[in-house]
């Protein structure tokens, strides 16, 4: 009872630096909705400067003090001035990848200057034991935690009572209005960041006698500070200490009752926030996310005859290099491939993750057992870390079907960190007797000795190989029918789903595919020595992965390459060493210095400007005639196709948010071929009738069938495939998709097989006679490889309907179709509409503001208020109704189609 007792108050004094680290955290978001991954590093930084004046310069360790912490707080400034703000307009990703740019700078700085070695640094509160209960502790904890009280509710008075902390809340809520009145975004992110760095720089100072002084320690200490800052949501101090205290108590526990499982106590920080973002299934409210790009993509195509001339070109280099240069390239190749796998998961399916580098030490750990302990050949072993490592990557993407953004990132560094915990440092399972790594001897490959030891240019040889294999894969699954899904689901979930696409089962396959990728990424690098060493596979370097992925550029498959050669140990490396001998020595701070221009004048990375430049070259080179316009007498085609007959059937629809209810019991049919109009007043609950009947809203009651069909449970995409289409009121198309990238994202349904024949055969097939007959009804057939950016509001318009359309709907739902049209326009759109349901025999459930519109065209009316059906009928019937007539206050009387 004792050892419970006093481990727990130990626990208090180290739970209470997190929860100080936690609130730098918290301030930043607070005053800049920026999640700030160099945080640990800004407060190494800060703890090295203090250690440095205190210990070779003399100065008196208080005056150290408040240099340290004005070293953060500089920092912290700098950070927001010269990184964050000019990306306040970028993509999330932009943004995070800024923070760690940030830290990949400042680690590679303290590293050339300190090294990484652990210094025992004493501190200056008091140590003398004290006696608690029978349970003796050190003095200094009781301290600590009372710093942290202490900060804990000056921060809550700061924040709740003063005048910049209002401001700095009225900000968060929203920039555009508090700017209105007065407040300067900039200004009140500025003094956040200045502050929560500042705590960062007394975290680490403070910390370093219990933890030690070494950058790796400093800088990993953000995963517990992350975990304490989410229980506290990103907003409530109070909270975020009792989340800090609580991992330092368990982690403290740990370490003393848990000493059987090695690595348990060190998963403390993972579990919570597992547990915390699972279980709240949200996302952290990003500001500014309405104007972000998504970083570019390449388009996936292969030229067989320039690739063809590269590797052999490839292989002739490694055949004459010497085993210095074999050594470089095949460090630079197995990080392609590391960079690759990010390319699968973050360019092409949206998702940020940060566990490359734990992927691929899995790869390495399954294939060197396989080695080891069963002797299988080296081909057999790749093939077991490669496969076996597919179903881990799927449990790593668990997360992300209920999580997305910063927060994925951070709960798959957290997971990354924990095996590498649990299993890479454990001893028992990551070494053979007499080995400091799992033994696995000299490879061959069919008979024929591969080892990187003695053979370094064959060795390289079969990685280039592998390394264009894996490059063609995933080229192909870019052009096939699933890499489409992949890009829609990165583009927009819900519009994906509204198309019938299993958001869910597109981010497993992008984890799965890029956990095989660098699984192969592991086994290589694990391979070419004798034995599977599992140092080269730290966690945290899965955030330089991330970063040299943006330089080389994130969604172009010649980026690994690029974003590569700037990494220790690559062949850009002993190039800088045979230009200016040590060079290679500073290639992760030029690697991180590179990151930040890239994010400052070309987020989308190296890759798409040689990707344009090839571009030219090859039309020049090989000019060729190719449209992606069909056939004038595909689109005009005399026989239109009619959708399956199939009726829907709404019962009994409430919605409740909260205690409103936005939609009270409506009942509704819509027969095929008919057009039934829903209108009402701002506020009525038309959209939020259409959201629950395509399933958009869990707050839903009563029954939705379809024919004969109960879709009431089915979620959003068995809806779509079941024949239940909708447009959005705000469009939500597929932005970085060209138009025909839109119409195939709806059309295509790939097989059952298609997810694995995609790998080495993308499917690929002219677009159906029903999508080619609605291009030409809504004028898209110029306009087919042109990107929707390129497009006017009125082509938008008409091709977000199209490409409902081009699902194959049997009713299909159109949310304000005519918002922001001309007279004209709106006209034309009638026209269509009433063509879908006479020509097309489609159902149409039509939700409009402009009333004339839905008088010409609608069959039936259904008038809502308050949520409350007031009045159903035909247009006749329902512009006599007096309620109908009180409602809108005006004369509904329709204007005569054009």
């Amino acid at each position: 009872m004792d050892d419970i007792l006093r481990f727990a108050l130990l626990g208090l004094g180290l739970g209470a630096l997190y929860a100080l680290t936690a609130h730098g955290i918290v301030l930043v978001y607070r005053g800049s909705g920026v999640l700030n991954l160099a945080h640990g590093a800004i407060g190494m930084a800060g703890a090295y400067v203090q250690w440095e004046l205190a210990v070779n310069e003399g100065v008196p360790y208080w005056p150290a003090v408040g240099c340290g912490v004005l070293t953060s707080a500089v920092l912290g400034v700098l950070t927001h001035l010269l990184v964050i703000r000019p990306l306040r307009r970028a993509s999330s990703l932009a943004r995070l990848v800024g923070t760690l740019a940030v830290f990949i700078v400042l680690t590679a700085v303290a590293v050339k200057r300190y090294g990484d070695s652990l210094q025992l640094v004493p501190g200056k509160l008091p140590t003398r034991l004290l006696t608690i209960a029978g349970a003796t502790f050190s003095e200094d904890r009781l301290w600590l935690l009372g710093i942290a009280l202490a900060v804990t509710a000056v921060l809550h008075l700061l924040y709740r009572r003063t005048l910049f902390g209002l401001g700095t809340t009225a900000v968060a809520e929203n920039e555009h209005v508090a700017a209105s009145l007065g407040w300067s975004p900039d200004l009140v992110a500025a003094g956040n960041w200045a502050l929560g760095s500042a705590l960062a720089g007394l975290t680490g100072i403070l910390i370093v006698p219990v933890i030690g002084l070494s950058v790796t320690g400093l800088t990993t200490l953000l995963l517990s500070a992350l975990a304490a800052a989410l229980v506290g949501r990103f907003s409530s101090f109070p909270v975020t200490l009792a989340g800090g205290l609580a991992i330092g108590v368990v982690q403290s526990e740990l370490t003393r009752f848990g000493t059987g499982v090695t690595g348990l106590a060190a998963s403390v920080p993972f579990l919570f926030i597992a547990l915390v973002l699972v279980a709240r299934g949200r996302a952290l409210p990003l500001r500014g996310t309405f104007l972000e790009r998504l970083p570019a993509l390449g388009s996936g195509r292969v030229r067989p005859v320039p690739l063809a001339f590269a590797v052999a070109v490839g292989l002739l280099l490694v055949r004459l290099s010497t085993p210095l240069w074999a050594d470089a390239i095949t460090s630079t190749l197995v990080l392609g491939l590391i960079i690759l796998s990010i390319i699968v998961v973050t360019g092409y399916a949206g998702q940020v993750s940060l566990a490359a580098y734990a992927l691929a030490g899995t790869g390495a750990f399954i294939a060197g057992h396989a080695a080891a302990d069963w002797g299988w050949p080296f081909e057999l072993a790749l093939l077991a870390g490669v496969l076996g490592t597919v179903p881990i990557g799927l449990l790593f993407a668990l997360p992300a079907v209920r999580t997305r953004g910063v927060n994925l990132a951070i709960i798959t560094l957290g997971l990354g960190t924990t095996l590498e915990a649990m299993v890479f440092q454990n001893t028992d399972l990551s070494t053979t007797t007499g080995s400091d790594g799992i033994a696995v001897g000299k490879q061959t490959l069919f008979g024929i000795s591969i080892s990187g030891v003695d053979h370094p240019q064959r060795y390289a040889a079969v990685v280039l190989v592998l390394f264009v294999a894996a490059t063609l894969v995933v080229a192909n699954v870019r052009r096939s029918r699933t890499g489409r899904r992949l890009i829609a689901v990165r583009a927009n979930e819900r519009a994906a789903a509204a198309l019938g696409i299993d958001v869910r089962a597109a981010k497993l396959y992008a984890f799965g595919l890029s956990s095989a990728v660098a699984a192969l990424a592991g086994v290589l690098t694990g391979f070419r020595s004798t034995s599977v060493v599992f140092s080269d596979f730290a966690s945290f370097d899965s955030i330089t992965a991330l970063g040299l992925a943006v330089i080389g550029g994130v969604g172009f498959l010649v980026g690994p390459l690029f974003g590569a050669v700037f990494a220790a140990g690559t062949v850009g490396a002993r190039f800088g060493d045979w230009v200016l001998p040590g060079l290679s020595a500073w290639m992760p701070l030029i690697g991180g210095v590179i990151l930040v221009l890239t994010l400052l004048g070309n987020q989308d990375g190296i890759g798409k400007e040689v990707g344009r430049q090839a571009a030219s070259v090859g039309r020049r080179l090989f000019p060729e005639r190719r449209s992606l316009q069909p056939p004038e007498e595909a689109t005009v085609a005399p026989d239109v196709p009619r959708a399956t007959p199939l009726p829907l059937h709404v019962r009994d629809l409430t919605v409740r948010y909260g205690g409103v209810v936005a939609v009270d019991g409506l009942s509704l049919d819509v027969e095929p071929g008919r057009v039934v109009g829903l209108i009402g007043p701002n506020g009525a609950g038309k959209t939020s009738a259409i959201d629950a009947v395509t399933g958009f809203t869990k707050a839903a009651s009563g029954s939705v069938r379809l024919g004969r069909r109960d879709v009431t449970r089915a979620p959003v995409h068995r809806r779509a495939a079941a024949g239940l289409s909708r447009s959005f009121q705000s469009l939500e198309l597929f932005e970085d998709m060209t138009v025909l990238d839109n119409l195939y994202a709806a059309c295509d349904r790939p097989g059952r097989w298609a997810w694995l024949t995609d790998l080495v055969r993308p499917g690929s097939r002219p677009l159906p006679s029903h999508v080619l007959v609605a291009v030409g009804e809504f004028g898209l057939q110029d306009s087919l490889d042109r990107p929707v950016g390129d497009l006017s509001y009125g082509e938008r318009r008409l091709l977000a309907i199209a490409r409902a359309v081009a699902a194959s709907p049997s009713v299909l739902l159109l949310d304000e179709p005519a918002a922001g049209l001309s007279d004209d326009e709106t006209r034309e759109l009638a026209h269509l509409v009433r063509r879908l349901a006479a020509d097309w025999g489609m159902g149409v459930l039509l939700v409009e503001h402009d009333v004339d519109m839905v008088m010409s065209v609608c069959d039936q009316v259904v008038v809502l208020d308050f949520g409350r059906r007031i009045c159903a009928g035909t247009p006749e019937e329902v512009r006599r109704d007096p309620a109908v007539r009180a409602a809108y206050l005006g004369d509904l009387e329709p204007e005569p189609l054009a």
